[in-house]
């Protein structure tokens, strides 16, 4: 293992101080807890929206944090969940009056605490509703799915909708709206190394791939030899069109997202193949977003996604953002 690092143990919190070192003037933490992340710039009278989830997968989850995204974000342990008493304070601390929307990927041990500190904001008479993102088609029905680099388009929408100053219960449904809309396929090249476990999560042969594969190393659908760009881009879109069908006609934004090792130049491969494959099936592309946005530490692989856009979404999907990670004029 070759990592930059000092103790394995220390991992997250010396990640966190070089954050906080670097972008004092945008973020800071609620509670004395370096783990309770939170904007610096309070909102009054806005919704505001809290994430979370383990550390590993930069710039999610509290890469969105910032101007038309999110206000709080729960830092956890690598690929592991942040604690309830956590989400709680971040919830008091960016609560502006309106309420807080909980939205977060849908995994059991976030589920657990997101329910718990949504009781906990209860009894202190703070609102919250919650969403979860499962967007990963490959990973089962969809009550199941895993959220992944999709949820990348609830917080837009979300974000936006909030920024312009929406009800706790119309910002849900902008999130709602974008998780309806919103699928994504991935695949693996490599594992990748958790600090404290200090070997890779799992294998794949030098010129083996796996489809479907999850961002903690959860299984995929098949391995096998390394197909050509095209060729995985074509087997995607026939899983999401497949699950999501559209109509000719129809507009999508285009997510084309690094799992941490994948060079920018073939995220850009993958993105002009995934465009033609579109136009070819009379599919319009609004708008493209290409780069690393949901990461799995250096795992090498993709992931694509698509979101159907109507004029609403447009607007949301246009809005401009301002994150220390992150940043849309």
């Amino acid at each position: 293992m070759k990592k930059l690092m000092n103790r394995p143990e220390d991992y997250v919190d010396d990640m966190l101080r070089g954050i906080y070192s670097a972008h004092k003037d945008d973020v800071t933490y609620a509670a004395g807890d370096m783990r309770c992340y939170v904007s610096a710039h309070k909102h009054a009278g806005k919704v505001a929206i809290v994430t979370g989830g383990g550390t590993g997968h930069l710039p999610l989850f509290l890469g969105y944090v910032g101007e038309g995204l999110l206000d709080g974000c729960g830092v956890g342990g690598v690929f592991q969940s942040p604690s309830p008493e956590q989400i709680y304070e971040i919830s008091k601390e960016v609560d502006g009056g309106a309420g807080v929307l909980y939205l977060y990927g849908n995994y059991t041990g976030d589920i657990m605490t997101f329910d718990m500190a949504s009781e906990m904001c209860g009894m202190d008479g703070i609102e919250t509703k919650s969403i979860v993102g499962a967007d990963d088609v490959n990973s089962g029905a969809p009550e199941v799915r895993r959220g992944v680099a999709g949820i990348f388009f609830m917080y837009k929408a979300a974000g936006a909708k909030a920024a312009q100053m929406g009800s706790l219960e119309q910002v849900l449904a902008a999130a709602q709206k974008a998780k309806d809309h919103t699928r994504t396929v991935g695949f693996a090249l490599t594992p990748c190394i958790i600090p404290e476990v200090g070997h890779a999560n799992f294998t794949l042969a030098e010129n083996e791939m796996a489809m479907g594969m999850g961002i903690h190393g959860e299984p995929g659908i098949w391995n096998g030899p390394l197909k050509t760009s095209r060729a995985i881009v074509e087997e995607s879109l026939d899983t999401l069109l497949k699950d999501m069908p559209l109509s000719r006609g129809d507009e999508i934004c285009l997510l084309v997202n690094g799992l941490g090792a994948t060079s920018i130049e073939e995220l850009y491969i993958m993105a002009g193949d995934a465009a033609e494959a579109l136009a070819d099936r009379g599919i319009c592309v609004y708008r493209s977003f290409v780069g690393e946005f949901a990461t799995s530490m250096e795992m090498a692989g993709a992931s694509l996604s698509i979101c159907r856009v109507d004029e609403e979404m447009k607007e949301w999907m246009d809005y401009p953002v301002s994150t220390p990670f992150y940043c849309q004029r």
